[in-house]
């Protein structure tokens, strides 16, 4: 439709009007005369203004919702911009964005700049790219890759443009690229480090595809959404605090990314996930961190050649942000522990600090917590892991653990068996006489996130054998809980389908297959 006389098609001032519509991204909706001055095309964005901020929205039509010059608002635009019925706001067509043009540099293999990155990234918090094209920057990212030091450019981007927390002390963190089920050492080293009299304020990330992250276990426990003053005021009283970085606003681009792409299409681009560490790391004020970088079959790393090049990756960008790394190099073949979820995770956890437990994750978390003791100086070189040990078995670490979930406004006193677990449940029982031969952890992980983990904080999986245990036909292997008989029915058809847990007998096959 053309435009008569001299009236522009923008920009066009409408009154804001409320809709009781849901959308889980910036949405209007405008009447299809307004959709015309404006001369959109179909699934074309436009700039939403309002005191000279601006954000990109998709648009829907209409015939009746809204009147010609209304617009209906959706996706939590009314309480980002503090509007109310009646508002005036300005409509724009958007004029192209140069963060796209490099985002398609990225996708056709080019190296960007340190001003491209940064913006994208500014147009990422602006919310002027749609998820399509964010999802575009990290595929690019995942299946180009990217350089040392665009890593670097997009690490200081996302510090640059969200808080920052500092300290007048050494700070210590330990972080994991994730990959294991099960992996809640973290509830083990914080308090094992904190009551060494280190500082340790440490930010979790929620799960992007796993059953649990170290925030949502911990949120088990206790509150892990606090303000960035509030983390630094119960981390400096306490000596450590585990919460979610997501409500600090640290590196608030890194957030936007996982939930936006990554956590939906369960990808984790490998640049990004260092970009994604270290921001979070720099902008909490981190100096020294150990990184956990399991390695085998079914984790992220397979091979040690693998982790050895991520390993020095992450030191070198760790020099570059005058952050001390140590990486170290465990197990990952099967999960840690035996529960995989985030209430099973923290009962494991608790049971441990209490001085019972599993060998695995008591090993791997002394190990860890030992080196960061190293970097300290707190423990010569190689006592480090006994020294872990040694305040774990006093219980020491379990007496800290207590004043951080005090701190963080939990229940001091829980109990393992003081935590609630799904209350529909299956088991899994052996068909033969055998021995474990392999757990694998892409198929507990699909089981637990099909009963409802992380979102249903009591669903999960219990394991109950490990890669070389001996095992009698009809004893349980796993169990699965879930919140919900439907998710339960779920998860359990597909561990039927795919069976997490083999085992292997004295006869290991038969040829030819049908014997007369």
């Amino acid at each position: 439709m053309s435009v008569k006389g001299n009236e522009k098609p923008f920009p066009l001032k409408l009154l804001v009007k409320k809709l009781d519509l849901v959308a889980d991204r910036p949405l209007i909706v405008l009447n299809n005369s307004d959709i015309e001055k404006l001369e959109l095309d179909p699934d074309e964005s436009v700039i939403l203004s309002v005191k000279n901020r601006n954000i990109r929205v998709s648009v829907l039509a209409t015939k009746s919702l809204v009147k010609e010059g209304e617009v209906g608002l959706c996706g939590n635009i009314e309480e980002q911009f503090g509007l109310s019925e009646g508002s005036k706001v300005i409509l724009t067509k958007t004029a192209g964005f140069n963060s796209i043009r490099c985002i398609k540099k990225k996708m056709d293999g080019q190296t960007l700049t340190r001003g491209e990155i940064k913006e994208i990234v500014l147009d990422v918090i602006n919310g002027n790219l749609t998820n399509l094209e964010i999802a575009g920057f990290l595929l690019g990212v995942k299946y180009v890759g990217m350089t040392v030091q665009e890593v670097e450019y997009l690490t200081r981007a996302m510090v640059e443009t969200g808080v920052k927390i500092s300290f007048d002390k050494a700070t210590y963190d330990k972080h994991s690229i994730g990959g294991v089920p099960g992996n809640k050492v973290s509830l083990l080293i914080v308090p094992i480090i904190a009551a060494s009299g280190l500082l340790i304020p440490k930010t979790s990330s929620r799960a992007i595809t796993s059953p649990s992250g170290t925030a949502d276990t911990m949120s088990v426990l206790a509150e892990v959404e606090f303000e960035p003053d509030e983390f630094k005021e119960i981390a400096l009283k306490v000596g450590g605090a585990i919460v979610w970085g997501g409500k600090l606003g640290l590196a608030p681009a890194d957030d936007i990314f996982i939930r936006e792409v990554e956590r939906p299409l369960s990808i984790d681009p490998e640049s990004q996930m260092i970009a994604s560490i270290m921001a979070k790391k720099v902008a909490a004020g981190i100096k020294n961190m150990v990184l956990d970088l399991p390695m085998g079959k079914g984790a992220k790393l397979e091979r040690r050649e693998e982790a050895l090049k991520l390993a020095g990756k992450f030191v070198e960008l760790g020099r570059r942000l005058k952050i001390n790394i140590v990486c170290g190099l465990t197990y990952g073949g099967q999960p840690v522990g035996y529960a995989v979820g985030p209430a099973l995770e923290a009962r494991e956890a608790l049971e441990t600090l209490m001085g019972k437990g599993p060998t695995s994750l008591i090993e791997k978390s002394v190990s860890l917590a030992g080196l960061l003791l190293e970097m300290s100086g707190q423990a010569r070189r190689g006592y480090g892991r006994n020294m872990a040990y040694s305040i774990l078995k006093s219980g020491r670490a379990l007496k800290k653990m207590k004043e951080i979930i005090e701190g963080q406004g939990g229940n001091p006193d829980v109990k393992p068996s003081d935590i609630p677990i799904g209350e529909h449940k299956a088991v899994l029982y052996a068909k033969m006489d055998g021995y474990v031969k392999r757990v694998e952890n892409s198929k507990v992980v699909a089981i637990a996130r099909k009963a409802g983990a992380p979102r249903d904080k009591g669903a999960g999986v219990q394991l109950y054998a490990k890669e070389g245990r001996k095992i009698r036909k009809g004893q349980p292997l796993l169990e699965i809980y879930s919140e919900r008989s439907s998710k339960l029915t779920g998860a359990y058809e597909l561990a039927l389908q795919f069976p997490p847990i083999s085992l292997e007998g004295m006869l290991l096959d038969v040829y030819p297959k049908f014997i007369e």
